[in-house]
């Protein structure tokens, strides 16, 4: 236990480590932006004193770290700075970011569910037709870009003509899952699928590999031939212990599911990260831009230390290190 816990501790040291980082590494190449935040705050027609003296009183004048720790003071107290429109950047983040995280999960469930069916499918019927059959499967997901899957479904299968209707093609209101479960569910039903089926390629193929490996293992013939059914010595102990590795896959997966999901929101009109960084970019607006961007990063430091700590959890090994 003190082992577990000292690893456990190392990790959360590491943690505002890797944020400071993040914060210093997007702020200064926020700093070099060509947009000047004065002339955004005060319109074009602005006069240079005006300018100037907006800069002064909001130090933009200042030495580049001087502003790096006034800006890390702000962050801690929520403040990530002012977009071009006057609403604070913590506010139009606060409401957009919940909708990414939402769709990130339900794209991740999708994977986690179709990854380890045709994971295990493939290692029980290794080298047969199944197993043909998903690995054709998995490398064509795998090679599929989630953003062009996201169009096609959106023939297939959107409310536009010649398509089946099923789904809305574009999200004209997001509605949250208290207020109504089914118009939430249809709504993020495509966008999820899309960014799904990439990673699920990709996962089914480290399913697949750790599960043929762990058969593989002197325990699970001697388990079989002492007449324990091999149905569950395969669920109780092969497929425990093969998930180990597909959990520190799934750690990386989620930055890509993360930054998919924006890409996605944009296709599917949906109101989340992904159009705040499209309007940040059209406007210049760096303040939103850079509150976008750190917010995001932070999230997928933490769900990579949340999936490593999982997986110190789960393979009891790891605690003797």
């Amino acid at each position: 236990m003190s082992n577990l816990l000292r690893l456990i501790g190392r990790r959360l040291i590491a943690l505002p480590i890797m944020i400071i980082g993040v914060t210093l590494l997007v702020f200064i190449v926020m700093s070099f932006s060509p947009a000047d935040p004065a002339r955004l705050a005060l319109g074009e027609s602005a006069s240079q004193e005006a300018l100037e003296a907006y800069r002064e009183a909001n130090g933009l004048n200042d030495p580049l770290m001087i502003r790096y720790l006034d800006f890390i003071v702000g962050m801690l107290r929520g403040d990530l700075g002012t977009t071009s429109g006057g609403v604070t950047v913590t506010e139009v983040v606060s409401r957009a970011f919940p909708i990414t995280l939402q769709l990130t999960f339900w794209g991740l469930i999708i994977a986690v569910i179709l990854a380890l069916i045709l994971g295990v499918i493939a290692a029980l019927y290794r080298d047969r037709w199944p197993d043909q059959l998903i690995r054709i499967a998995s490398i064509a997901a795998l090679a599929t870009p989630s953003f062009w899957l996201a169009i096609l479904l959106i023939q297939w299968l959107g409310t536009i003509p010649g398509a089946w209707g099923l789904f809305p093609a574009l999200v004209t209101k997001w509605v949250p899952f208290s207020e109504n479960p089914a118009v939430y569910f249809n709504n993020i039903a495509l966008p999820a699928i899309a960014l799904a089926i990439p990673v699920a390629g990709s996962l089914a193929r480290v399913v697949r590999t750790s599960m043929v490996e762990e058969l593989d293992k002197d325990y699970v013939r001697t388990a079989i031939g002492a007449g324990i059914p091999k149905a569950e010595v395969i669920s109780r102990n092969v497929l425990r212990n093969a998930l180990i590795t597909p959990i520190t896959v799934i750690g990386l997966r989620v930055g890509y599911l993360m930054g998919g999901a924006v890409i996605i929101e944009i296709i599917f009109n949906i109101q989340a990260m992904g159009q705040l960084i499209l309007d940040g970019v059209t406007r210049n607006d760096v303040y939103l831009v850079q509150g976008v961007t750190l917010t995001v990063a932070i999230a997928f430091i933490i769900v990579n230390i949340a999936v490593d700590l999982l997986y110190v959890l789960v393979n009891p090994r790891i605690r003797n290190i």
